[in-house]
């Protein structure tokens, strides 16, 4: 990987002071998911060593580290407001927290038992590169995305910017990236979204008041998507019915191979 790839200036400076008390709550309760799921795609298996590549404010790592998920952690974060919550928090067994540029992580091959990148991808702007970066340092990674693709997706630009999407994943895209890239996929887990989730965005996020008819058309809601959910066939269900995906892979150490000679 080139040296001088660097996370651009803009990017950068929209992330520096990110993480402050103001969304703490949001973060936590999107931790809470996000942790289950990785839980869950990593059962069977024990690590010694875990690093959250895009560690934010250390929600994640805080949810792993009560459950017991493994005894030394680690996190890399861009940004100057994460490195420092983190620093602050007090978080079992966490070892170490590094701040760095987005593609170079500061550990020698293979220093990790699992890396875990959750709900980062769609924020960089060179994804294949934080992957190759994230194999070198890692013998098993578990990597996590929204599922923001509809087919009205390119008119909605603006609003997936304003959260710091740039890029669209569905199911199918994610591990063709990954496979793609020498990735082999173990497991994986299809979130379906939760009700204490929307709940937190539309009553205290998004300001709305919540009364009994609020409460009541927002389950309704909720109710005909998830009946929605399960008329839809099994494989359009799976592209465009879910909220998250989450992969546990390994990679199998070769290079992207195209184009082969003959």
């Amino acid at each position: 990987m080139s040296q001088h790839t660097r996370v651009s200036a803009a990017v950068r400076a929209a992330y520096d002071a990110q993480y402050d008390e103001d969304m703490a709550a949001w973060r936590a309760l999107g931790a809470k998911f996000k942790a289950r799921n990785i839980r869950e795609v990593c059962a069977g298996h024990r690590f010694g060593s875990v690093l959250e590549c895009g560690a934010g404010d250390g929600s994640l790592l805080l949810q792993l580290a009560r459950a017991g998920f493994c005894p030394e952690l680690h996190a890399a974060e861009i940004s100057r407001s994460g490195v420092a919550v983190i620093g602050r928090r007090d978080i079992p067994g966490l070892r170490s927290v590094a701040r760095f540029d987005g593609y170079h992580l500061p550990y020698p091959d293979k220093r990790f038992d699992l890396a875990v990148l959750s709900h980062v991808l769609e924020h960089v702007e060179h994804p294949r590169l934080l992957l190759r970066e994230l194999a070198r340092v890692s013998r098993f990674q578990v990597i996590e995305v929204p599922l923001d693709y509809s087919p009205a997706v390119d008119t909605r630009v603006g609003h997936f910017l304003a959260y710091g999407h740039i890029n669209i994943f569905t199911p199918a895209l994610l591990r063709f990236l990954l496979l793609s890239e020498g990735f082999a996929i173990l497991r994986d887990r299809y979130d379906p979204g939760h009700g204490e989730v929307d709940r937190f965005q539309r009553y205290r996020l998004q300001g709305r008041p919540r009364t009994l008819r609020a409460e009541a058309r927002r389950r309704a809601v909720a109710g005909l998507v998830a009946l929605r959910r399960r008329l839809t066939p099994a494989a359009q269900r799976r592209e465009r019915r879910f909220n998250a995906y989450c992969v546990l892979c390994e990679h199998g150490g070769g290079e992207l191979s195209v184009l082969p000679s003959t």
